[in-house]
């Protein structure tokens, strides 16, 4: 009996031993055998902990606004505003991180080669393991399932890849009878002017093209990521379909002459993304483009995509963010879609 008891006292002051795993990247890390707290680099891998692990998540790189607690589990709206270390305003320091003192640190998003130095060097000078996680679309249920594998939540990583294997498989399925000359022209308008777009292939917008739409922002991959374009651009381009998350844009485009002579204006086929609590576009993009794509999918093949939009987002929300949207939520949710966001 003592002898146990001694056993029993030793396991507990020497935590699990540590493991190591391979990251997206294909770097070796050596992490602790449990984690119990994750510090996100960025926004997009905020999100991915949360759906995965919400109780390891140290902060949010920017704290939440008024408008989009609601769409959050109660016991995470309050986390504290941790800064983030990669983006265009990468301002969290090491001395923060070494404050906050997390098991680990997760960037989800590009493995490329600047992100992997930045990874190496803020371990080496932190001591804290640090994982880089692939964030390209296609790579949504990996994504899930490593994660899920690192964090000690296999079940809840695997649940999820499902789902976005399940919404992949259903739009598939559509496009399979859809050939790619009779897919919807469609393009992103960022900003308040719309004139800020994301090229084919970027990471801001390879939304629309796995929704089934044809990015009119297309050189044939001489140009890559975001750029500015002029109202010329747009007109040559006469978008059938226009899709933004900015309201202000939204509200002027409509008595905007520049705007007048493209096709979605004319016809009324622009639409607001809602970004509560993160955009459905991108805003970041992370996992919360899992329900723009339905919402997207349905957009473009209003005909073809089965369900009532109002119970695909309640039960996205419950599986995805953990949170059941009572109807005042859900209303303002749909009626942003609709064009009417909250004041």
């Amino acid at each position: 009996m003592i002898l146990r008891t001694v056993l029993a006292l030793a396991l507990l002051a020497h935590p699990a031993v540590a493991r190591t795993v391979t990251d997206s990247a294909g770097r070796t890390v050596e992490v602790p055998g449990e984690i119990e707290t994750v510090f996100a680099a960025g926004p997009p891998a905020s999100v991915l902990v949360y759906v995965v692990a919400p109780e390891t998540l140290t902060g949010w790189p920017r704290a939440l606004r008024p408008e989009e607690g609601d769409y959050i589990a109660e016991p995470y709206r309050d986390l504290p505003e941790t800064g983030r270390l990669t983006g265009r305003s990468g301002e969290a320091n090491l001395e923060r991180v070494l404050e906050i003192e997390p098991d680990l640190i997760l960037d989800f998003g590009s493995v490329r080669g600047t992100y992997v130095d930045l990874a190496n060097r803020v371990q080496a000078q932190t001591g804290i393991p640090y994982i880089l996680i692939d964030g390209r679309f296609e790579n949504t249920p990996e994504a899930l399932r490593l994660l899920g594998e690192v964090l000690g939540k296999p079940e809840r990583g695997e649940q999820l890849a499902g789902d976005a294997e399940d919404t992949f498989a259903r739009i598939d399925a559509i496009l399979a009878e859809v050939p790619e000359e009779d897919r919807p022209r469609t393009y992103l308008a960022r900003g308040p002017d719309g004139l800020e777009t994301g090229m084919k292939g970027s990471i801001n917008t390879e939304i629309i093209e796995r929704a089934g739409g044809a990015n009119v922002a297309d050189d044939g991959g001489r140009t890559q990521g975001l750029v500015q374009v002029s109202p010329e651009q747009v007109i040559v381009a006469d978008p059938e379909i226009v899709v933004t998350w900015d309201p202000t844009f939204y509200d002027r485009v409509w008595e905007d002459s520049l705007w007048a002579g493209v096709d979605a204006v004319r016809e009324g086929q622009v639409y607001l993304s809602p970004t509560a609590p993160f955009g459905w576009i991108d805003r970041p993009p992370s996992l919360n483009r899992m329900m723009g794509l339905r919402w997207m999918a349905r957009l473009f093949y209003p005909e073809r995509w089965e369900g009532d939009l109002r119970d695909e987002t309640a039960e996205f929300y419950k599986t995805w963010y953990q949170v059941e949207l009572g109807d005042a939520e859900l209303d303002r949710l749909l009626e942003w879609a609709e064009g009417r966001p909250p004041e």
